[in-house]
């Protein structure tokens, strides 16, 4: 900075000023100074700004599973709002790993940063509320942080369940079948509560396919196993806890030649963008991805910026219809 400010001929505090607050300078001095760091190649040194503040302008956000669209989408819509609030975005994915989380947690809390969004693993509760209770801004996402100190953005997934199966069951299907897990993860568990409350209200017949992660590979391999089924026995209708699931199971359902939906329904949630590009579109239960990013950055500046308490953001999930679960003949829904 002393070389920018004896190259502009302007003290050390203005070339600070041109810096950190250009509207004090005069707009002549301003330009001389930028032509001075450009012609210099000067870059200031960030890291010992944040020191002197005492805050970073990083913003830590650990999701579960960065390759799931649904997650990409929500670091995307992040990136664009925390830019807007003059922030930038670290992004971490866990893999529903309590480890590789820790990790994320601790390497941003060495870097002092501004504030944390984490989609949790359910393993990390009390390290997060370590850094909350030493002043670090934290908000949940995609998790309902009600009873807890933290602020939250999330859906209702005991509607978006519900909504599911009654979907189906107005299509005229009876043998429901609900793929997806892990349980320990409270958004399927609680769209398990969900479709098994509307099965029950339906008086329809429920089965709990359970599989380690909730991907299309393991969607295959549970398409696998209800195509090997007897027509008779197996189910007339899928609902998958996620899209990618759904994808899998109707790759499994097609190389058997059971026809979707003729044979059985399927459907999915998140709807993702290959929902609607599947080999036979996929109905699906829709998250505000967009909205969900946003309102997190959104209430993560709120909670830097007061000590109040917790605000916590709960969107309602929507259906979108499509050829997957068209209705058995003679069937409205």
């Amino acid at each position: 900075m002393r070389e920018v400010a004896a190259a502009a001929s302007v003290s050390v505090g203005t070339v600070s000023n041109v810096l950190n607050a250009p509207e004090k300078v005069a707009p002549a001095t301003v330009q001389r100074v930028q032509q001075a760091i450009d012609r210099l190649g000067f870059v200031r040194n960030d890291a010992a700004r944040q020191l002197k503040a005492g805050r970073s302008r990083c913003v830590g956000l650990v999701v579960l599973d960065i390759g799931n669209p649904f997650f990409s989408d929500i670091a995307r819509a992040a990136q664009e709002r925390a830019a807007a609030h003059d922030l930038v975005v670290l992004l971490g994915s866990s893999d529903d790993d309590p480890e590789r989380e820790r990790q994320y947690l601790d390497t941003f809390d060495e870097q002092r940063v501004f504030g944390l969004m984490i989609s949790p693993s359910g393993a990390g509760d009390e390290r997060i509320a370590a850094l909350r209770s030493r002043g670090v801004p934290v908000v949940l996402v995609d998790r309902d942080g009600s009873g807890t100190p933290f602020s939250s953005v999330a859906v209702d997934d005991v509607a978006g369940g519900d909504l599911a199966v009654r979907h189906l069951c107005a299509t005229g299907r009876r043998r429901i079948a609900v793929v997806g897990g892990p349980a320990t993860l409270s958004q399927i568990a609680d769209r398990r509560t969900g479709a098994r409350r509307a099965a029950a209200e339906h008086g329809v017949a429920i089965a709990i396919w359970d599989t380690a992660a909730p991907t299309v590979l393991a969607g295959r391999q549970v398409g696998e196993l209800i195509a090997g089924q007897p027509a008779a026995e197996r189910p007339d209708a899928v609902f998958c806890v996620n899209d990618l699931l759904a994808i899998g199971v109707l790759q499994a359902l097609t190389l058997r030649g059971v026809a979707v939906p003729a044979d059985i329904a399927l459907m999915g949630y998140d709807d993702i963008d290959f929902a609607q590009s599947a080999i036979v579109p996929l109905t699906s239960v829709r998250q505000p991805r967009a909205q969900i990013g946003s309102s997190a950055v959104d209430l993560l500046v709120a909670t830097a910026e007061s000590d109040g308490e917790p605000e916590h953001v709960c969107f309602r999930p929507t259906l979108v219809e499509r050829a997957s679960t068209e209705p058995i003949a003679g069937q409205h829904v």
